[in-house]
């Protein structure tokens, strides 16, 4: 009898959740390509730090119902090295809502090794969004309905 944990790629879903707990929340996936590399054939910081953001803004943007824009890197932590190879999962929590503005927790693991496949938390980063009017200015968050 065949069952999901026989089918093809069964032990991969399990791999990377769409959710973890504490409200974290899968906003991006995504594997690096060769021209990320750096010269000593590990991702580029900066590349993980641009995805980091696209990541981040993914609930700010939802909560501000229009354009937001990055106005802090709170924290940023490299925990392991990121390599060729690596599929990267985003995850990411809002952990405070003020006026204007929103701040993200985020979290990115790396699925390795296809041949015994595992999970690895690579990155984490604090980062505060503003919602932003048309002409680039500060505004008040949407209010949700009482």
């Amino acid at each position: 009898m065949n069952t999901d944990a026989d089918a093809p790629g069964a032990r991969y879903r399990k791999l990377a959740p769409m959710k973890l707990d504490g409200e974290r929340e899968l906003v991006l996936r995504v594997m690096p390509l060769p021209a990320d590399l750096n010269a000593n054939g590990d991702i580029f910081g900066g590349w993980i730090m641009a995805q980091v953001d696209l990541a981040g803004a993914v609930l700010p943007s939802r909560i501000a119902k229009g354009r937001i824009a990055t106005v802090a890197v709170n924290q940023f932590v490299f925990k392991q090295a990121v390599s060729m190879g690596d599929l990267l999962s985003f995850y990411a929590k809002v952990v405070r809502v003020g006026r204007t503005s929103v701040t993200v927790h985020v979290e990115v693991y790396a699925e390795r090794d296809p041949a015994d496949p595992h999970i690895v938390r690579v990155t984490e980063a604090s980062l505060t969004y503003v919602a932003i009017d048309k002409d680039g200015q500060p505004r008040p968050l949407p209010r949700e309905p009482a």
